[in-house]
């Protein structure tokens, strides 16, 4: 819940950021996450490098306490832990808090591609207790706190007390759509268009758009932005003349050099100049959203903005909508895949199959998160097309740092219109084992480093002959005999797979070896042989 505050991508399994289990330094959990992006592995941030050019990095720190009551004692040594985690490392440290060491490291060695300045620090503390700013509790984080702004190495760092009243408000924020009330009062009304319950364009004061557009705290909803495929790009362009009009005194200029803001609603009501609004998402507005909320200590009244609202239920007007005003700016054709036919064939054929065997592909973020469903039971996008890369395009050495080569393929030689759902299945269920694997001790998680050159063993043990088309009958034909197996001895198979990769490299899982075009071509000549005389 503290996490997913600060980020929106994609639905991700809370236990992967939990880094308590002694040894722990007083962290019971850490998110990093850069550009909007949760990390897990080194590997990514060149992969985000490659594809954004910057890094805009987040790092949250959360410790949990059974206690019904706030400890100054155990805030200190929760503050202390973090410290060491970014300092000199004087306490003893297990695998999990190592693994995120090492990636804070390669953070920082790229220290010349943040955007926004140093990173931010957020520590959440959180007790079944009630938080009373009590004095002595204030003076003992201001010091955990003030330590790591002493160093200069962050933007900003703050500390979040969470009490039992707190939790409950977070919870319930992940559960429900957001809602806002609003007056709209400088309106027209769109006249009637098919499959559009209502629709209007207006200019509201900037102060109130930022209402519709923060939480109860006054952050930035990060999450209302996804159907903007672009994220934040920082001042360059065009948003560094927008921060100049706001802070000259031409402020009021502003509605008059902005394109319409467009927001799609699954859920309105009116009542005279008030709009009720649910369930929405700001479409076209990225930029000028995060410009406004960077500035909005100099806003006047006198600055307002043009803004279009789509009331719409049906989700193919909504699609053309988030097509078409995104089209505007150059975009990546991947980003608009969760848009395509073959792409809502996918979520379709994945629940169609009986529940201990149904996952959800997640076409679009969170669109799960409503429902009480096993966080490793659904695929997002970016984690099927590395799982299809490994196990039918035999290429798992480039599902980490080659990974924008692999996203670049779709629509182009993978996730094709006519290619069959079953290898695109296949892959997911293969994936969801082996992380369920991790998670249950099943796998050593030393082996995570090779997660997708064990899934290609897998597929490998269980057919090692070439793959056919993707759109062919013998793939489904082969692809139903590969879903036979995984259903039936999922365990067997991929501790036959793990024991197998362990001997095709020596036990060598040093992650820069494993990661190359050598190790994948060893698991290929150990199940296809080359003939006699074969070069």
């Amino acid at each position: 819940m503290t996490v997913r505050r600060h980020f929106s991508e994609y639905t991700f399994d809370p236990s992967i950021l939990v880094t308590g289990d002694g040894n722990d330094t007083g962290i019971d959990g850490i998110a990093v996450i850069v550009n909007n992006n949760l990390i897990s592995d080194i590997d990514e941030i060149n992969e985000l490098l490659d594809t954004n050019g910057y890094l805009d990095v987040i790092f949250v720190f959360v410790q949990a306490e059974r206690t019904s009551g706030f400890d100054g004692a155990k805030i200190g040594t929760f503050g202390f832990g973090v410290r060491d985690f970014f300092g000199a490392g004087t306490l003893v440290r297990n695998d999990n808090i190592k693994k995120i060491h090492a990636i804070m490291g390669e953070i920082f060695n790229n220290s010349g591609k943040f955007s926004k300045g140093n990173p931010s620090i957020l520590m959440y503390y959180v007790t079944t207790g009630k938080w009373v700013d009590d004095s002595n509790l204030i003076a003992r984080y201001t010091a955990e706190v003030g330590y790591l702004k002493e160093t200069g190495d962050f933007r900003d760092a703050t500390f979040i007390p969470v009490g039992a009243d707190q939790v409950q408000k977070l919870y319930n924020q992940t559960q429900n759509a957001i809602t806002r009330e609003f007056l709209f009062e400088r309106k027209t009304v769109i006249p009637s268009i098919n499959k559009v319950n209502a629709a209007y364009l207006g200019f509201l004061p900037a102060k109130d758009f930022l209402k519709i557009t923060a939480d109860d705290d006054g952050n930035l909803i990060e999450s209302l932005f996804y159907e903007n495929v672009r994220g934040w790009e920082g001042y360059k362009g065009i948003n560094s003349e927008m921060r100049s009009t706001l802070n000259s005194e031409e402020s009021d200029r502003f509605v008059l050099m902005n394109n319409w803001i467009t927001i799609v609603t699954k859920s309105l009501i009116t009542t005279g100049d008030k709009f009720t609004m649910g369930d929405y998402q700001i479409v076209n507005g990225s930029q000028t959203s995060n410009v406004l909320y960077n500035n909005r200590g100099i806003l006047t009244d006198s600055v307002k903005i043009p803004v279009r609202i789509i009331f719409t239920t049906d989700e193919a007007v909504a699609e053309s909508v988030i097509t078409a005003t995104n089209r505007q700016t150059e975009i990546r054709s991947e980003q608009f895949f969760a848009l395509k036919d073959f792409a809502k064939k996918l979520e379709a054929y994945f629940k169609s199959f009986e529940l201990p065997y149904r996952l959800y592909y997640e076409r679009r973020t969170h669109q799960y998160d409503s429902q009480s469903i096993e966080k490793t039971k659904i695929i997002v996008h970016r984690d099927l097309v590395r799982a299809v890369a490994a196990v039918f395009f035999e290429d798992p050495h480039r599902t980490s740092r080659g990974y924008k080569i692999m996203s670049d393929r779709v629509g182009k030689d993978m996730f094709l219109s006519t290619d069959r759902p079953e290898p695109y299945y296949v892959s997911g269920f293969a994936l969801y084992k082996i992380n369920e694997a991790f998670k249950s001790g099943k796998l050593d998680n030393s082996l995570k480093v090779a997660r997708y050159q064990i899934l290609l063993t897998l597929r490998l043990l269980i057919d090692a002959t070439n793959i056919p088309r993707m759109n062919s009958n013998d793939m489904e034909r082969r692809c139903q005999a590969m879903m036979d197996r995984l259903w039936k001895e999922p365990d067997i198979l991929l501790n036959q797979a793990a024991d197998a990769f362990r001997a095709i490299v020596s036990g060598n899982m040093d992650r820069d070896y494993i990661h190359t075009q050598g190790v994948t071509n060893s698991i290929l000549e150990t199940f296809r042989p080359k003939k006699s005389g074969q070069a």
